[in-house]
């Protein structure tokens, strides 16, 4: 049995939480699945090297396990890291609409 922490490291908005709700339904994601949060390497040039990952899958070896409301929360531990502090909203920028992760300071989505 995985241990639960306390806090998730990453936040969602209202209505980021509202979609991920609508999708899940929709599609008929089974409760087996969770949503994963993470990153994966290779950014283009001029990039960080990572960009975010935001889908449902099953759980792994190496996650931690967190609750957002009764939606369980998937995040590797090695992509801690990376997430703490950010929030995930959905967005409508320059004619795409979509998830975005925020960065708290910059209020800037890296899309």
């Amino acid at each position: 049995m995985p241990e639960f922490l306390k806090s998730i490291p990453v936040s969602f908005s209202p209505l980021a939480k509202e979609h991920i709700h609508r999708i899940r339904q929709a599609k008929g994601i089974s409760p087996e699945y969770g949503l994963r949060v993470g990153v994966k390497g290779g950014g283009g040039c001029g990039s960080s090297g990572i960009s975010f990952l935001l889908g449902f899958d099953k759980p792994g070896e190496s996650d931690d396990h967190f609750f957002l409301d009764d939606l369980l929360v998937l995040v590797d531990k090695k992509h801690t890291m990376y997430l703490l502090g950010l929030e995930v909203d959905y967005i409508t920028q320059d004619g795409v609409t979509g998830f975005a992760f925020v960065h708290p300071d910059q209020k800037q989505p890296v899309l």
